[in-house]
């Protein structure tokens, strides 16, 4: 080999390594508590290429010395990095200690015991309800307060019962911003309400006043089987409830900020606040892997049988839209919340042969009042079938498209004639 050959390879490496140790002393010097990176090389078409590699710690947060903590800790939010604020240092502090806000103590709360026997009677009651054959009831057992201390729902001080956030969330309102707020709006953004609700109160209870109100105002749909008739929902069900019930039970409880479940003409959109937690990525949820935020609130919805199965919740609402011949529904990671769409049928959208809605029936129903009284308004529609403003429209809009109406006059004079 040519000396001035060995010697320029040898030369490289000399630097490549310096270049190392520079980044590993600028790594540790820089931060705390200390991080140790791996750090390794590789030779890419002639080229020595550097390669860092920092994995998560567990003595989070970690952050700049130069800075301190409440200035020096940084996140990624999307595909920026950005100071963390006191809520999610003080998550980051719990998360490395490995604590489950949850299952702190609440202080000054009191533990009466007709609310313990409450909460207990009605995780009995949900896990009866489960339970699907008369064996199945059978052994069902009633819950007791010791299993509440075994969860980590209550905790004993000096002889005394604690109640933990866990148990204030499943048994009151104590804490102001946990809640859902439902809406109903016209059209496709945040602009006009049809109508509203907020939900406070055991979170079970609120997840299923916010189920109820999604299916208040959304189609329902049927079809005959033989004598029989069955009921359908436009939107699948088990979608509707698992993304409620996700983004009440993994939210960040430190937020001041409430789960929000709004639907629109062409979608459901159920945000939580709080982005995935232990620098789980999207990438990885959509793959079905899972890291609990709140231990204590699910374990209690576990009991119950709300949650099914952990890491699955996500795949099981996109596996029930495209049961559904719906679109994909999107995750998104918007600032410090987490988003999920199930988005609607529309006319441009297929859907499946044997998922066709009652739609068809209130078309049919449109078109007699038609032939009846010679035009239809948006008032006349809405009363003949029982619907909310939105949806009505959106029928008679679909029956424009389709050439089978046509539309004469503007907003509340607007009247349908057969084309």
């Amino acid at each position: 080999m040519n000396p001035k050959t060995w010697n320029s390879k040898e030369n490289c490496r000399k630097k490549v390594f310096r270049i190392m140790d520079d980044i590993a002393n600028s790594v540790s010097d820089s931060c705390f508590p200390q991080i140790i990176p791996n750090i390794t090389f590789q030779t890419v078409n002639n080229k020595c290429i550097v390669i860092v590699e920092v994995y998560p710690g567990f003595s989070r947060p970690y952050y700049l010395k130069s800075e301190g903590k409440v200035q020096g800790t940084y996140v990624r939010v999307g595909g920026t990095t950005r100071p963390a604020d006191a809520m999610k240092i003080k998550e980051l502090e719990l998360e490395g200690m490995n604590l489950s806000w949850d299952e702190q103590i609440c202080i000054g709360y009191p533990v009466e015991a007709e609310t313990v026997k409450k909460l207990c009677d009605d995780i009995t009651k949900y896990m009866l309800e489960a339970a699907v054959s008369e064996e199945e009831k059978r052994m069902v057992k009633p819950v007791t307060e010791q299993q509440l201390l075994n969860w980590k729902i209550l905790k004993k001080t000096e002889s005394q019962l604690a109640a933990t956030n866990a148990f204030v969330l499943m048994t009151g309102e104590h804490f102001p911003f946990a809640k859902i707020q439902c809406a109903l709006f016209k059209g496709t953004d945040r602009d006009i309400f049809i109508d509203k609700k907020e939900y406070g109160g055991p979170l079970y209870k609120q997840i299923e006043s916010a189920y109820q109100f999604v299916l208040r105002h959304i189609d329902l749909s049927a079809e005959i089987e033989g004598i029989v008739r069955k009921d359908a929902y436009e939107l699948p069900i088990g979608a509707i409830r698992e993304m409620i019930v996700n983004a009440v039970c993994h939210r960040n409880y430190l937020d001041n900020a409430c789960v929000q479940v709004a639907i629109y003409d062409d979608r459901l959109e159920v945000t939580s606040p709080g982005m995935l937690y232990g620098g789980l990525t999207l990438e990885e949820a959509m793959s079905g892997r899972s890291k609990i935020r709140n231990r204590g609130v699910a374990e209690v919805l576990s009991r119950m049988e709300i949650i099914e199965e952990w890491g699955t919740g996500i795949r099981r609402i996109v596996k029930r839209a495209a049961e559904y011949s719906l679109p994909e529904p999107e995750f998104l990671e918007i600032g410090d919340s987490f988003r999920v769409n199930l988005y609607r049928y529309t006319s441009e959208k297929p859907i499946k042969a044997d998922k066709k809605p009652i739609k068809l029936e209130r078309e049919r129903m449109i078109l007699q009042y038609i032939e009846e009284h010679e035009s239809i308004t948006n008032k006349e529609a809405r009363e003949l079938l029982g619907l909310a403003e939105s949806t009505t429209k959106r029928i008679l809009k679909d029956l424009v498209k389709q050439g089978v109406l046509c539309e004469q006059g503007e907003r509340k004079l607007r009247k349908y004639y057969l084309a």
